[in-house]
């Protein structure tokens, strides 16, 4: 059984709004170039937020949400690995 403070909703919400704030400030700092958008780091960034997302699905599910993240999560990992092999 889980314990009542990891299956509280509001947790998933957290952890998801966290997902949200990691792609978006990935996302401001492609666009203000301090980033390259095709480096490691913006997709590293993408990959964290996506699995975010995930997790928080997994509180509230949505299989729209779900459908969308595990794509952003497939080209994301995509990218990083990319990006790693780069350096």
């Amino acid at each position: 059984m889980i314990p009542s403070y990891i299956a509280n909703p509001l947790i998933g919400d957290v952890i998801g709004i966290l997902g949200v704030l990691v792609i978006v400030i990935a996302y401001i700092l492609m666009q203000i170039d301090r980033i390259d958008p095709k480096g490691f780091y913006f997709s590293l960034w993408n990959t964290l937020g996506a699995i975010m997302i995930l997790v928080s699905l997994l509180y509230a599910w949505n299989l729209a949400s779900f459908v969308m993240e595990v794509i952003w999560f497939s080209l994301s990992l995509f990218g990083t690995i990319k990006g790693w092999n780069k350096r």
